[in-house]
């Protein structure tokens, strides 16, 4: 099958957001060779940040007001699918960096001046899991600890550290986000591991670190929408959906586009390769074989469905936000649902191609095996966890108080560690 016969196979979805995509595509190349090179050195380069910040990448949902496109967060998504083909490493972190300018947003704006105003192209890295507490101190908190999982922390000046903040006024201690720059914390390199190895995902150490007032956003503003920015920005919906509607979809995206490379390069190696054991039939093309276009027509079926429901569920976000809605349980739900599933199917395409490619497809230097892995680990993500979302969903389905990221009653805050480490459940009534 031909490059421009398989696109159509894969990206059945309406071309309406394509201005990003077609500047990943002139950077996709590089990416694509330097993919082993990265995981290597498990980090992604300064050069391919330089590059993706050259063509407006981490632009691209950041504010007008501070230098950004502002552009729909279909768009940036659709394009972490293509920069993850290339390199699921590299997607990873494009993504993180691109919609952490997004997430800033979220918070006061003083706080975007003092990230934005001395640097405007200034990248934030986060530690979402909030095992740590902070201390109140004079206008503001203390913190002091290690933070994991930093993805893209060698390429940030800022870090997005979450912790727990103390009760106060008879309130229950709750979780947030807080701004700490790069000058504050030191980067212990803790990140040997089999997937996603290229993102660097270290651990920050902070000591006695103060973060002011103006430099936090609680968990329950950035899950519902309601935060500081959303009134700085009125108007925009962009900047008033939620948390859980934006970045788990960039997550997500990681493993798409990690399937459609999987599948590109699975086509063109196995396309032209001849068996050489008898029991498969010596000398017989292997795309000769039923068995092997199965799994060729099964993972771009996958992959298709997965970006079609991935796109499909960010746009009705969006939508939402354009007419100022709530977003309702169905619809945080669905969010959830989509984006978990996606993965699920990214999956099974991936191991669908790795299953079959014989002998030759154990070499690490293979990128279908690199996908396969960098999937998986994407798939442990507590965000992308099909077992736990699913669940969620499922008990919903049959009337029951989903216990998970959303209650019915109860809005509740799920934060983990990446990697299933660490699960901690908050709650604050209604």
């Amino acid at each position: 099958m031909n490059a421009e016969a398989l696109e159509a196979i894969t990206e059945t979805i309406s071309t309406q957001h394509t201005v990003l995509k077609q500047k990943v595509a002139e950077l996709a190349d590089e990416f694509r060779q330097a993919a082993l090179g990265t995981e290597k050195n498990r980090r992604v380069s300064a050069a391919h940040i330089d590059a993706l910040r050259q063509i407006g990448y981490f632009d691209a949902v950041k504010p007008k007001e501070f230098g950004g496109q502002a552009l729909p967060f279909t768009e940036l998504v659709d394009a972490n699918i293509d920069v993850s083909a290339a390199c699921a490493a590299t997607g990873w972190v494009a993504g993180l960096l691109s919609a952490h300018q997004w997430l800033l947003a979220m918070f006061p704006k003083e706080a975007q001046s003092d990230v934005w105003g001395n640097n405007p192209d200034a990248l934030l890295c986060g530690s979402y899991a909030p095992i740590n507490m902070a201390d109140k101190v004079v206008d503001g908190y203390q913190l002091s600890g290690r933070w994991s999982f930093a993805s893209g922390c060698d390429n940030a000046q800022w870090s997005l550290c979450a912790a727990i903040l103390p009760a106060e006024n008879g309130k229950n201690p709750i979780p947030a986000f807080l701004l700490v720059p790069a000058s504050q914390y030191t980067i212990d390199d803790t990140w040997d591991v089999v997937g996603l190895a290229g993102t660097g995902s270290k651990t920050l150490v902070l000591d006695k670190v103060v973060v002011p007032a103006h430099r936090v956003l609680t968990f329950p503003q950035a899950v519902t929408g309601k935060t500081p920015g959303a009134d700085v920005y009125q108007g925009q919906a962009l900047f008033n959906m939620p948390l859980l509607t934006g970045i788990p979809s960039c997550l997500a995206s990681t493993a798409v586009g990690a399937a459609k490379g999987a599948l590109q390069s699975y086509v063109d190696s196995v396309g032209h390769r001849v068996t050489r054991g008898a029991v498969a039939g010596g000398n017989s093309k292997m795309a000769e074989f039923p068995t092997i276009q199965l799994r060729v027509a099964e993972a771009a079926a996958s992959i298709d469905a997965a970006r079609e429901i991935l796109l499909r569920d960010i746009e009705r976000a969006q939508m939402l936000a354009v007419q100022n809605e709530t977003f309702p349980l169905e619809d945080r739900m669905l969010s959830r649902r989509g984006q978990s599933f996606a993965v699920h199917l990214s999956l099974r395409a991936v191991e669908a191609l790795n299953a079959s490619t014989g002998g030759l497809g154990l070499n690490m230097s293979n990128p279908v095996q690199r996908a396969w892995r960098d999937a998986n680990a994407v798939g442990r993500h507590i965000s992308m966890n099909w077992d736990a979302v699913g669940t969620m969903v499922g008990q919903h389905i049959f009337g029951l108080e989903p216990k998970g990221q959303y209650r019915q009653r109860r809005h509740a805050y799920l934060i983990c560690a990446p990697k299933l480490e660490t699960v901690h459940f908050f709650t604050e009534s209604r």
